[in-house]
């Protein structure tokens, strides 16, 4: 069939305004058309395809899973939010350095985090646009920070549950420390989301086993007790000492500077270390105050051996600095973390925050400054 003209011989589609027809673009999009050389993207991406161009981005490991997936039905509203169409979730595990990630000095194993951030957001992006390139429409939401502030705290501020799609995309199993534990890799892992409206011709399947061992060092680590031996978990605990310097806790510290009658009073409030620290995560990528659950876990093929050879000297070496390190804790006035991080780690000043949920209390009587309520 001719492909229909305008009267100076130019590729036309009669559904457009002339205008629109006219205009030098639309001519040039229409005459590829008509010479065939726009091809349709395949209905199906090839899952080994997908699957290298993935490693080859930088990616450690990588599988997809279908927006139809059973255990995807929470996602299912977002990523179509984000993408609509999306048929398609592609997870992705960065792998970390492992040392860096245990060390005491908590600018390393911040760095390690933020970097292998910046590592999967470029990789998540170049998949993108391979796929865009290949005809379909895809997205990659941040891995990390930031998210969507506009959100918070009412409602969840990321774009799509990364873990949620990696369980069931096969790349792992939720350990009893809510991270991510990859059958070889362990939970030193980052994970990223790639959308697309595609089907792929293979998914990946989950795993009929845990990685996690059981072994409960990241019971014994965590320096608020977040989490318990029966496999329950205090997010909030959690998010207020770990997150300190982010989101809410920032909200928190802002407070404590708006309620501050003088330098004096700030001074007596936030401690110059303290101070320091904040104003390093507002210049620079934020920094986690703990992460320790993650860097005692033996979990994952490719970490469990020294484990397995001797376990004293591995928690010698690796939980031990981390529970004898002193370090403010912050935890909610009168919560479980409080009593829990006075009652293990005695070493450790305990500090009393709103953690940014409520208003500020009002000052503490105690003469300990450390301890006094922000």
């Amino acid at each position: 069939m001719t492909a229909a003209r305008d009267p100076e011989g130019h590729p036309s589609d009669p559904r457009l305004p002339a205008k629109l027809a006219a205009h030098p673009s639309v001519r040039a999009v229409l005459a590829r058309r008509a010479a065939g050389e726009v091809a349709s993207p395949p209905p199906v991406i090839d899952a080994d395809w997908l699957r290298e161009l993935c490693l080859s981005a930088g990616a450690d490991d990588a599988a997809a899973v279908s927006l139809d997936h059973p255990d995807l039905a929470g996602e299912r509203e977002h990523a179509r939010s984000a993408l609509p169409g999306t048929r398609t979730l592609i997870a992705m595990a960065f792998r970390m350095n492992r040392d860096n990630c245990r060390s005491p000095a908590r600018s390393v194993a911040n760095q390690e985090f933020h970097q292998t951030d910046e590592q999967a957001n470029h990789a998540a992006r170049s998949v993108t646009q391979a796929l865009q390139d290949a005809g379909h429409r895809a997205l990659n939401p941040s891995v990390g920070f930031p998210q969507e502030m506009d959100r918070f705290p009412s409602e969840r501020i990321w774009v799509v549950a990364h873990k949620t799609v990696a369980v069931a995309a096969g790349l792992g199993v939720m350990g009893l420390h809510r991270n991510v534990i990859h059958p070889k890799f362990g939970n030193f892992i980052l994970l990223a989301t790639v959308l697309v409206d595609a089907e792929v011709s293979a998914y990946g399947q989950a795993l009929d086993y845990n990685p996690c061992i059981d072994c409960k060092l990241c019971v014994a680590a965590c320096p608020v007790g977040a989490i318990s031996k029966d496999g329950a978990f205090d997010a909030l605990a959690c998010t207020t000492h770990n997150y300190r310097e982010f989101m809410s806790g920032f909200t928190d510290w802002a407070q404590t500077v708006a309620d501050s009658e003088d330098a004096a009073d700030y001074r007596s409030r936030v401690t110059d270390s303290e101070s320091a620290s904040m104003w390093q995560s507002l210049s620079s990528p934020p920094g986690y105050k703990s992460g320790y659950c993650l860097a005692v876990c033996p979990g994952g093929e490719d970490v469990l051996g020294p484990y397995l050879d001797d376990r004293r000297t591995f928690m010698d070496t690796v939980l031990r600095p981390l529970q004898d390190k002193k370090e403010t804790l912050y935890v909610l006035p009168g919560s479980h973390a409080q009593e829990y991080a006075r009652r293990r780690f005695p070493h450790k000043p305990v500090k009393e925050v709103t953690g940014g949920w409520q208003p500020p209390a009002e000052p503490s009587a105690s003469p300990d400054r450390e301890i006094r309520t922000s």
